[in-house]
């Protein structure tokens, strides 16, 4: 199997082709990546589960409101790309089974896998470098079960293949709520992924921030940024009764994505500084100067 150079149309794609890469650009089986298993007596295990609890047991429609009130004025900081991005070397993900690194490393991880498949797409660089950046709200008092991890639809029945589904939605009071435990809940069939409330996190708030300070980074690129964590709807099938068919070219790419995102998690860590000028001559390309966090 050869990874892509130029992505064809959605329908010559074959869908393990995009999730799947050569085991040669994983430090470890691909099988081992995303392990949800339980484990009482694994620390990082049993702090992936908790964080996924916290985070089911309280994303609602009502709280999600809240936190676009909270964090969608964009007067927390301001603060230059790089300021933002070094934020993230005190920041370990307490949902990612897969590293225990502070984030920057993986964002520059993601990025240098991006710029070697595709070098000739230098907003895809970009694009992997900042993808996480939207976890700086960790920094601002918002806990990481509302920033970090995998997010989902809320307004509607719960995806199946979320993980801990069976259990981690307990007390939920949206799951008693008929205008929003049904199969399309709040939503009309096929109104598009980009129509959905999502969960509360890093995904929808960098989004948000990009549009704000008017990125000029292209759509398809807001969007991998806006979806890289929908994991339910781009690897586990769920939700397809409320994507729209122009969806697809989303799905695309953000599944192209994911091979940059998942797979190049390990504990090699690149050589950050000498990285940085390359890194910053897209910044002032697409996203210059200070923005509004």
């Amino acid at each position: 199997m050869k990874f892509l150079r130029e992505i064809p149309p959605v329908d010559l794609i074959d869908p393990s082709e995009l999730q799947r890469p050569e085991p040669k650009y994983a430090d470890k089986d691909l099988s081992k990546f995303r392990d949800y298993s339980i484990d009482e007596n694994d620390p990082l295990k049993e702090r992936v589960r908790k964080t996924y609890r916290d985070m089911h047991l309280n994303q609602t429609v009502e709280f999600v409101k809240g936190r676009h009130d909270t964090w969608l004025k964009f007067n927390h900081f301001k603060a230059t790309v790089r300021e933002a991005l070094e934020k993230l070397n005190d920041l370990i993900d307490e949902s990612d089974p897969d590293i225990n690194l502070p984030n920057i490393i993986h964002a520059f991880q993601s990025a240098e896998r991006a710029r070697l498949e595709f070098p000739e797409h230098d907003w895809l660089h970009l694009t992997a470098l900042i993808h996480d950046l939207g976890k700086v709200m960790a920094f601002y008092g918002e806990p990481q079960w509302a920033v970090v991890g995998d997010t989902f639809p809320v307004g509607c029945e719960w995806g199946d293949s979320i993980v801990y589904r069976e259990t981690s939605f307990q007390g939920n009071p949206d799951g008693d709520n008929p205008l929003y435990n049904t199969k399309y809940g709040m939503y009309e069939p096929h109104c598009g992924v980009d129509n959905l409330m999502m969960s509360w996190g890093h995904d929808e708030y960098m989004y948000q921030v990009l549009k704000h300070n008017k990125s000029t980074l292209p759509e398809v690129a807001m969007k991998i940024i806006r979806f890289h964590s929908f994991y339910p709807w781009h690897c586990g099938g769920d939700y397809e009764h409320l994507a729209a068919p122009q969806d697809e070219e989303t799905k695309k790419w953000v599944l192209t994505f994911n091979r940059y995102d998942l797979y190049t998690k390990s504990e090699t860590i690149p050589d950050i500084d000498a990285l940085w000028p390359y890194y910053q001559s897209l910044i002032d390309k697409y996203l210059p100067g200070e923005i509004s966090f």
